[in-house]
């Protein structure tokens, strides 16, 4: 699953265009992933595994020395987890026909497109800077998808040095329909009981596969919710805000 590489990196957004960001992720998609698979690998190997694939440690385009490659994403999928892509080409066809039709381009068009064609993953993503912090919370995400609690999840290795420098990760979070708000709801507390209290924002693969990045020419806005964890209320919680109504989710 392609995905916005350095979504909400606000550093970058006004030089790159969505087609910059869209070419980005395609390109990690396209690079070898560090996968660990709990269906296939003993559990007993995965505290090594995490310890060798430290996303801080990971280069995205490897050491250049002749020895590891480049590595598009880290990735852990749980127990349970079934890829299930929907009909993707079918999805593209009709956002071609779309366009050509001159309709408008909105949010209910795309969810309209999505659920014609079984596109319904999405995915709660957090920013995070490289080290520590990245490090940590990818080990509560992924410990969490190995115990099943997760269905899948997958984080970006360490960005190059230089003028395109990124010292920001994205860890992307992975659940089965973005229509089904109580499903992305939960999700949202699983992320958080695993320790994670830093800003998310939730993106539908289907913004993905139809380029929908930050600087679209349809001026939508690439990700559809947004949770602040309150760390003041008792007990403490999410508040969720849906970004097309501009409401908080109750």
């Amino acid at each position: 699953m392609a995905e916005d590489e350095a979504a909400g990196q606000a550093d970058r957004s006004e030089q790159l265009s969505a087609e910059d960001y869209a070419a980005e992720a395609m390109a990690a998609d396209m690079d070898p992933w560090i996968i660990f698979d709990a269906r296939k690998t003993p559990r007993a190997e995965f505290s090594g595994w995490l310890e060798s694939n430290r996303p801080s440690q990971v280069s995205r385009y490897g050491d250049g020395e002749g020895g590891t490659g480049p590595v598009g994403w880290i990735a852990v999928r749980g127990p349970h987890f079934c890829e299930e892509l929907g009909d993707v080409e079918g999805l593209q066809e009709s956002w071609e026909t779309l366009l050509d039709s001159g309709r408008s381009v909105t949010f209910h068009t795309i969810r309209e497109l999505a659920l014609n064609h079984g596109v319904l993953h999405g995915k709660w993503l957090m920013h995070l800077d490289t080290g520590f912090k990245v490090d940590r919370a990818w080990e509560c995400i992924a410990r969490a998808a190995l115990d099943g609690k997760i269905s899948s999840a997958k984080v970006s290795p360490r960005g190059p040095h230089g003028p395109r420098s990124d010292s920001r990760h994205v860890i992307c979070v992975y659940n089965q329909n973005f229509t089904d708000e109580e499903q992305v709801v939960r999700l949202d507390a699983t992320i958080r009981a695993a320790g994670v209290k830093c800003v998310l924002y939730y993106k539908p693969d289907v913004y993905t596969y139809l380029g929908i990045y930050r600087n679209n020419r349809w001026k939508i806005c690439p990700t559809v919710y947004e949770s602040m964890f309150d760390l003041e209320s008792v007990p403490r919680r999410s508040h969720i805000v849906n970004r097309v109504t501009n409401l908080e989710v109750t």
